[in-house]
């Protein structure tokens, strides 16, 4: 026979931080954080050059695009921009990483919640290592099946899978992970937009957008400066067979811009070593900064 539990007025709720038991009605709203509860938010991460923050209004665009697609209202995208330009102010990095996130709000766990929530905001500065190192000598990367949500598009909080994917990668000694999916295809990296050149076709490849693939900003600039680097830009699919066998590879990304990757799987790209596109994309992509912060 199942025993029933019933909840009365007078019935004592608690909670648990670490060992130690609080009552539930004491708890930091913190702790009954949608975020926490279900990944229920959505983020972003920019960086600065030199002391400028590079494509701020672009990545609030894509900020406030997530917040309607999961539908979190209540948000001043403009008082948001003033926060991270203060906050930015504030830490004199002049190479910055800059993450912020909100969420729906705190409440009881339910999935559905209440219809009133008070968006909760946060946001970290912190010195950005840039890898040079990895610009000088490429990295290595691993693939691993793309297991995330079907809208990848969004840039929520629902990072697990990616997670997984790197965890993956760094166990093989990879520094980033290539997910596929189900048909074969590349989509992306776990933290990462994956490109490909064709040298001889003086062809710069990377997947279409879709809701498998994040719209990156740091993707869209190499695309506009593909022709600086004499490269037509083609968007197809990719394959792991056709990315193990490419003239060259690479990676685009926010904190790191163009990363060159000279190992697809324990297989060496070409000659194990960035290739001369890559490079000239490097210092087309540090040319289109520095224009920009001399503009501002």
């Amino acid at each position: 026979m199942e025993t029933v539990f019933e909840v009365t007025e007078n019935a004592m709720q608690l909670a648990m931080i670490e060992d130690r038991v609080v009552p539930y009605a004491k708890l930091d709203p913190i702790y009954l954080d949608r975020g926490t509860f279900f990944g229920d938010g959505v983020y972003e991460v920019v960086r600065s050059y030199d002391g400028r923050i590079f494509a701020l209004g672009e990545h609030l665009g894509r900020f406030a695009r997530s917040l309607r697609q999961v539908d979190i209202t209540g948000v001043d995208i403009a008082d948001i921009r003033r926060r991270i330009e203060r906050a930015f102010d504030d830490a004199s990095i002049a190479n910055a990483k800059i993450y912020f996130h909100i969420t729906r709000g705190s409440a009881d766990r339910n999935h559905g919640g209440p219809a009133d929530l008070k968006p909760n905001f946060f946001l970290t500065v912190t010195e950005l290592d840039a890898g040079a190192g990895d610009k000088a000598g490429g990295i290595s990367v691993s693939t691993f099946p793309d297991w995330r949500w079907k809208r990848c598009d969004i840039k929520s909080l629902n990072l697990l899978a990616n997670v997984l994917a790197r965890r993956d990668a760094e166990k093989k000694g990879c520094a980033e992970a290539i997910l596929v999916n189900d048909a074969g295809e590349i989509t992306e990296g776990a933290g990462s937009s994956f490109f490909m050149v064709r040298a001889a076709a003086k062809e710069l490849v990377t997947r279409p957008l879709g809701p498998d693939v994040l719209p990156s900003i740091t993707r869209a600039v190499v695309l506009r400066i593909a022709e600086q680097a004499r490269l037509r830009a083609v968007k197809q699919v990719i394959t792991p067979d056709e990315a193990a066998g490419a003239d060259e590879l690479f990676l685009a990304v926010t904190t790191r811009d163009i990363v060159p990757v000279v190992e697809f799987d324990g297989t060496t790209i070409a000659n194990g070593q960035p290739g001369e596109h890559t490079k000239n994309l490097i210092e087309a992509f540090r040319q289109y900064v520095k224009k920009l912060n001399n503009e501002q």
